[in-house]
């Protein structure tokens, strides 16, 4: 008698649900949580309405951020910078910013860096 086995049943993948939150106190737009793919998609809409009037991003109380996270934060100083308030003041640094930040070429404003010009030679 062959006996054949079945391959276990796999989980289907469920959207994590996110930590993340944001309110405005003064001209400040404060994040808090995880920065993950999952917030962003939350986080999304209700950010790009509290935009008006934002002059400082807090992100003390975010707990890390990850490539999409680093994503909504660059494209909400971009849209502050666009919107005529200056370079937004960017205040915390969670877990994993500093290092997408430098791999991603961003400034302490998230702001996109020139490259550097070539060497002539």
């Amino acid at each position: 008698m062959v006996r054949c086995r079945l391959a276990p049943r796999r989980a289907t993948a469920r959207p994590v649900a996110s930590n993340a939150a944001l309110r405005r106190e003064g001209d400040a737009l404060v994040l808090t949580g995880a920065l993950d793919r999952a917030a962003v998609t939350a986080l999304w809409a209700p950010a790009s309405v509290a935009l008006a009037g934002v002059r400082t991003l807090d992100l003390r109380a975010v707990e890390r951020v990850d490539s999409a996270g680093v994503a909504l934060l660059a494209e909400l100083a971009a849209r502050l910078r666009a919107g005529g308030a200056g370079q937004p003041q960017v205040i915390g640094t969670p877990d994993g910013l500093a290092e997408l930040t430098a791999a991603y070429r961003l400034t302490s404003t998230l702001d996109f860096q020139a490259s550097p010009p070539p060497v002539a030679s």
